[in-house]
């Protein structure tokens, strides 16, 4: 191709005055340039001229710190999560200048500082910091660690003569000490000793040692009653898996909720389930849950202690499992009283320290106590003579002695007295079952004597129509003594013959006194 010459040339300005050559509206003088269409269409001239054309609009080009967003030869970027940690990278940098110029600020010159080093951004691989910038968790001083580490020799000593540092020496043992003091509990709180050359004698460690051991030993005893006892009205999680088992087998259909609190047992409402062939399982039951809580317990045991039924069982080591016989005490006394025909509560089944009975009452509202109900005249009378009908029976035909009857443990329901919580009742020849049925006369007596019952016993007379004894006593001091000899009589016996016998002498069967 021929090259063609491309000129460009402007009019000729002509004759005129200086000015003319200089007026703005004026064409501008150029100079013609030559070049072939091959340089026209030349892409490296294009990009020489685009930078030219660049140079010109912007004369001053900042400089960029070099780094390794910028100069890093052997980063990829072409990944998106690579570019991404970079520019953090930068941000974090920044950031952290920026803290310590604010830290330098604040400081000063005071001999108290402030460190901003929780705030600062440190990434891992931050290959290229500056000596300036380094890890201020590797610089942290650790007052418990010695600037020079030494390691003792299996000697046991370092130095010579005077020099000599042993094992024992009191600043290297004070140091340990405090060093050891992170081993305790993280529920002993030991304080933070940053900043401070903390020494602790062994007299000090070892009695902080004890502490804290003895305060670890006593919130693990702490959660173990609190997952191990039925307190009020909640129940522990063993009991609640005894209570969940029984409605998902059936013989409880639902459980309402709580009727009755005491110092041995809480006592919960439901509605029973389906019959079984061997069992028949009432419309509402009872639910009478043993606390598991042994403080209740610790002044109770002579009622089982000394009882033959289950004084081979009994044993004072294993506290846990005498809370499991006075609910096994309680049913057989239950049902006892029922083949007798005395109204209680009819037993459906007994699950370590859960009983279950028939509820008294009806539409989930347990019978009112004797004392919570108020009686006309004629069924005071009705239920003194129903109460001592019962006395007798449950000495004679069921050889009980309740230990605890009051107007609190008997209810009245649908016209008469029934009896509840019988789980202390013990039998007559017990050592103290005679004491026992004294301190049931004096209740009973004295709550009918104060509701206007003319025709109540006192204690001595109605203790005597009760068990069937003739024991003549002009005053109550010696009407006690005479019951005692009676019971150490009967203990005599058992010693010398190893059998449960009465040796009480009475005449003949106790009368049965009815209205």
């Amino acid at each position: 191709m021929d090259s063609v010459g491309v000129t460009a040339s402007a009019p000729d300005a002509g004759p005129g005055p200086a000015w003319q050559s200089k007026c703005p509206w004026g064409a501008p003088s150029t100079t013609s340039i030559s070049c072939s269409l091959a340089d026209v269409m030349s892409e490296q001239l294009a990009k020489e001229l685009q930078l030219e054309e660049e140079n010109a609009a912007f004369p001053e080009v900042v400089a960029v710190a070099e780094g390794p967003f910028i100069t890093g030869e052997n980063i990829d970027t072409s990944s998106d999560l690579m570019l991404a940690q970079m520019l953090q990278m930068e941000f974090d940098r920044e950031y952290d200048a920026q803290l310590r110029r604010e830290e330098k600020k604040i400081n000063g010159d005071s001999k108290v500082s402030i460190s901003f080093e929780n705030y600062r951004k440190v990434h891992p691989y931050d290959s290229d910091s500056s000596e300036d910038e380094v890890d201020w968790q590797d610089t942290r001083h650790d007052p418990y660690r010695a600037d020079k580490p030494t390691t003792t020799p299996r000697r046991g000593f370092i130095g010579k003569g005077k020099d000599i540092t042993t094992k024992h020496d009191e600043v290297v043992c004070g140091r340990k000490n405090t060093a050891r003091m992170e081993n305790f509990a993280p529920e002993f709180q030991v304080g933070d000793g940053i900043g401070m050359d903390l020494k602790l004698s062994n007299q000090v460690f070892n009695a902080l040692k004890q502490h804290a051991y003895s305060e670890e030993r006593r919130s693990a005893r702490l959660h173990e009653k609190k997952e191990h006892s039925t307190a009020e009205k909640a129940v522990d999680p063993k009991t609640r898996l005894l209570l969940y088992k029984m409605v998902n087998s059936g013989m409880l259909e639902t459980i309402t909720g709580c009727i009755s609190t005491g110092k041995e047992s809480v006592v919960f409402h439901a509605y029973g389930g389906n019959a079984t062939e061997d069992k028949v399982i009432p419309p509402e039951c009872a639910i009478k849950v043993f606390k598991t809580t042994l403080n209740e317990f610790k002044n109770r045991d002579k009622y089982i202690k000394d009882d033959y039924r289950f004084k081979d069982r009994f044993s004072k080591l294993n506290p846990r499992k005498i809370i499991r016989m006075w609910a096994e005490k309680e049913m057989h006394n239950l049902t006892r009283m029922q083949n007798a025909g005395i109204p209680c509560p009819q037993v459906v089944i007994l699950k370590k320290h859960v009983l279950v009975m028939s509820f008294i009452g009806q539409d989930q509202v347990p019978a009112p106590k004797l004392k919570d109900v108020t009686l006309s005249s004629e069924d005071m009378k009705k239920a003194y003579y129903q109460i001592l009908n019962m006395m007798q029976q449950l000495y004679r035909e069921c050889n009980l002695v309740h230990a605890d009857l009051s107007e609190y443990n008997m209810l009245w329901h649908d016209g008469k007295v029934w009896l509840i919580d019988v789980s202390q009742s013990v039998e007559p020849t017990h050592p103290h079952g005679l004491e026992f049925l004294f301190r049931d006369c004096r209740n009973v007596s004295q709550f009918f004597q104060k509701g206007g019952v003319a025709e109540a016993l006192n204690e001595r007379e109605l203790f005597n129509a009760v068990s069937g004894l003739n024991i003549t006593a002009d005053n109550e001091v010696d009407f006690q003594a005479e019951i005692e000899a009676l019971e150490k009589m009967n203990e005599d016996h058992v010693q010398n013959h190893g059998k449960k016998l009465s040796t009480f002498s009475s005449d003949g069967d106790p009368p049965i006194y009815d209205e």
